[in-house]
């Protein structure tokens, strides 16, 4: 809609997960950097937590596309509480088959294909989003079936990916040893308002468009109505170029963006952590 009037390639603020445009703070730089250790250095347990849209999912979209051929990975993007047997999923996550088994039978298919993988020099690799919504017993049926790693090398390796009841999860007493496997654990934290303005610049340059179409007023009046939170940022910058668009202006100003902000609010679809907590 707005897009070839502002210049842009693409949609710069999509809601989409894509690592094409990951901007790389600081606190996603230190994330990504630890993934990578993590899978260098066979790291059995990691774990990167956040609060919703602080750009967990783009990290690990950002990580696979950098893994090479040598790595074999199953990707549960979306757990349950009643999402049945863990065996199911993690079967399902590697394009095993899994249908009518019964759990010893799911186990030992597990097995061989680590096994399998190990002999032919792959590392296998299980990634888990959302994983806060795991029940303490899955987590522990988890750990469980990490006991396959051999002594020197791990032949699975594991990344927890959820919001941070995850943290608040794996402190549990009961989870004691699962949490005594983690060799990696970061929290991503919003941006501050350097970082917000710097990340609107950032998009707007790979879609395409100019860095100072938000002037700095403008990008200051998206963190204090975002936190920082960069879905919420994509929110609030999408549909104040849309207003913009509609009234033909060359400019984002914070009056815009101000007025974007109490349009959402008005109809119960925006809430933002810095309104909130006002």
């Amino acid at each position: 809609m707005y897009e070839k009037f502002y210049g842009f390639r693409e949609k710069p603020f999509s809601l989409l997960p894509d690592p094409s445009f990951l901007y790389p703070s600081p606190k996603h730089g230190m994330a990504l950097a630890l993934l990578e250790y993590s899978l260098m250095n066979q790291a059995g347990f990691s774990v990167i937590t956040g609060e919703i849209g602080t750009g967990k999912t783009t990290l690990i979209r950002q990580l696979l596309n950098q893994l090479g051929r040598e790595v074999t990975v199953g990707l549960i993007s979306n757990t349950h509480r009643s999402g049945g047997e863990l065996l199911q999923w993690v079967l399902m996550a590697f394009n095993l088959e899994y249908a009518g088994r019964d759990k010893v039978s799911l186990y030992q298919t597990f097995i061989d294909f680590l096994i399998q993988e190990y002999a032919r020099n792959r590392r296998t690799v299980l990634i888990i989003d959302e994983a806060q919504n795991m029940e303490a017993d899955t987590l522990e049926e988890l750990r469980m079936l990490s006991n396959v790693n051999a002594d020197k090398d791990q032949v699975l390796q594991v990344f927890l990916v959820g919001q941070a009841g995850l943290r608040d999860m794996l402190r549990r007493p009961d989870l004691e040893q699962f949490a005594q496997r983690i060799s990696v654990d970061y929290h991503l934290e919003p941006l501050n308002a350097e970082e917000t303005r710097n990340y609107i610049r950032h998009r707007l340059v790979t879609a395409g468009g100019d860095p100072e179409l938000f002037d700095s007023a403008a990008s200051e009046t998206v963190f204090r109505n975002t936190g920082g939170v960069p879905r919420l940022i994509n929110v609030l910058c999408d549909t104040a170029l849309v207003f913009g668009y509609a009234e033909q202006a060359k400019r984002i100003t914070a009056v815009m963006v101000e007025d974007v902000a109490n349009e959402k609010r008005k109809g119960g679809l925006f809430r933002s952590p810095a309104i909130e907590s006002a």
